[in-house]
């Protein structure tokens, strides 16, 4: 990956040694670019919707605006705007509504490094990355409750793009074609009257149909 082609990433985090910290590891890190910072959504929202990045680390609690309500408006505006929450919140209610308001990530502060540009990275490939123990909250917060006629299959390849697995991950881990994953997305999209992957995902966790 060329500096062309690096992905551009901007921070929304109001505790400056953290802010620095993370300007630092993806400028310092080939194929990635610290775009902008910022220390509020108040701040933040006129630059990344007049100059959408490639990712947003979007932290939850800010000053004022808090990060979920800010991620929310800036999705209304941007609806294919990658944003990865970034917080120490592991409350499933706090994972519930920032994949409501269109988070396509969710990962604790304590991430490594690596992991967090593997995270951005998988964001921009269609993937929806979340740390480990975020998985599992999600996960295990799904009861059978509504009937969306799903099949074993469909519900299996759901319940797999909660966890962030991207198309490719999902093919060969079910030894299918990443054609037969595409197939099956969009019957789950046409069945839960969804348009996006983010939409599929909140559609699961608010009425627990995975």
């Amino acid at each position: 990956m060329d500096i062309q082609e690096s992905i551009r990433v901007a921070i929304v985090e109001d505790e400056q040694e953290i802010r620095e910290l993370l300007e630092q590891i993806i400028d310092l890190s080939p194929g990635f670019s610290c775009k902008r910072t910022f220390s509020s959504c108040e701040d933040a929202l006129p630059g990344l919707i007049a100059d959408p990045p490639d990712v947003v680390l979007m932290d939850i609690n800010l000053p004022g605006m808090d990060g979920i309500s800010g991620t929310g408006k800036l999705t209304e505006q941007i609806p294919e705007l990658n944003i990865i929450m970034l917080t120490i919140q592991e409350d499933p209610d706090l994972i519930y509504q920032s994949l409501c308001a269109g988070a396509t990530g969710y990962l604790l502060k304590d991430t490594p490094p690596v992991k967090l540009l593997q995270a951005i990275e998988e964001v921009r490939q269609g993937g929806s990355p979340m740390s480990p123990s975020i998985a599992r909250k999600v996960t295990m917060s799904f009861r059978p409750a509504v009937n969306y006629d799903l099949s074993d299959r469909e519900k299996e390849i759901l319940t797999r793009l909660t966890q962030g697995e991207n198309y490719q991950v999902i093919a060969a881990e079910l030894f299918i074609s990443g054609h037969t994953v595409r197939t099956h997305i969009r019957n789950i999209y046409r069945k839960l009257q969804v348009n996006t992957r983010g939409e599929a995902v909140s559609t699961a966790l608010r009425n627990k149909i995975v």
